[in-house]
């Protein structure tokens, strides 16, 4: 392989451096992201992200799925993904890009979910973070699972690799690395990458209560892309053993968008 490595990320230090209803089948979805209803909350950049899905029975995730949802479902099943990705000029509402805390590497587990309102929404089993300002406060003002982490992104052609290990909470050490090979083949017109893909929010527990978080963003550009590794413990760590054993049901690649969320809303 030749040609340079670019890096993100590189665990930098911080102060402290220490059952329900199913649906079996959706309504067709579409690729573009609605307008938001009201004011702009937050307003970022997703880059250089893969798409790793596991098909997986309903009443799996069920359990795991804030009150008031319910398994959203593609081809009979709900699925699981493993996203890594970069997340740059992140801003509150329309204000300036924030310093440090706006750029910093990020891996997911998500689950998918639809709530009594028809609102098709992802569930984050976790959020691995590298910067703790920013896991600190989306964990408390939003209630999401972040959790701090050593994190690493690096490119060279068409390989890309993503590397992390959790710091707090626990589990400490859980960690993933994933290798993937791009290519320049678009993915268009695929009913179940838009399935993956096209979400136009997040649900939440917060104080007891389920909030849906809505969002808006770009088209996806998607690639395929081949997985050439895959060593990973933030599956299990979220509940989920069993997916990291076997190979993903789709793998995508995507050189990003930029995405806008809006106030949350309790679920009725």
């Amino acid at each position: 392989m030749n040609g340079p490595l670019e890096v993100v990320g590189g665990g930098a230090t911080e102060p402290g451096d220490q059952p329900r209803s199913i649906i079996t089948e959706p309504e067709p979805v579409t690729a573009e992201g609605p307008r938001l209803a009201g004011p702009v909350l937050l307003d970022q950049e997703w880059r250089d992200l893969t798409f790793l899905h596991w098909r997986v029975d309903p009443q799996r995730v069920a359990p795991l799925l804030p009150a008031g949802t319910r398994p959203d479902c593609y081809d009979g099943a709900s699925w699981v993904g493993l996203i890594p990705f970069r997340l740059t000029r992140a801003r509150l509402g329309r204000g300036p890009v924030l310093p440090y805390v706006g750029s910093f590497a990020e891996t997911n587990v998500r689950l998918y979910t639809v709530d009594p309102q028809g609102r098709r929404g992802v569930v984050f089993g976790s959020l691995d973070a590298e910067r703790l300002a920013f896991v600190l406060g989306a964990r408390s003002i939003l209630g999401l699972n972040y959790t701090w982490s050593r994190m690493r992104l690096e490119r060279r052609g068409s390989l890309i690799s993503y590397r992390s290990m959790r710091r707090w909470p626990g589990p400490r050490g859980a960690r993933t690395s994933i290798l993937v090979k791009t290519t320049a083949t678009p993915v268009l017109g695929d009913p179940l990458a838009d399935f993956l893909t096209a979400r136009w929010g997040l649900h939440t527990r917060r104080l007891g209560r389920t909030l849906y978080l809505p969002n808006t963003h770009q088209r996806w550009p998607l690639q395929t892309a081949q997985l050439m590794q895959l060593d990973d413990q933030l599956l299990a760590a979220a509940g989920l053993p069993e997916l990291a054993q076997r190979e993903p049901d789709s793998v995508l690649f995507s050189s990003g968008v930029r995405t806008q969320f809006g106030a949350p809303v309790l679920l009725n």
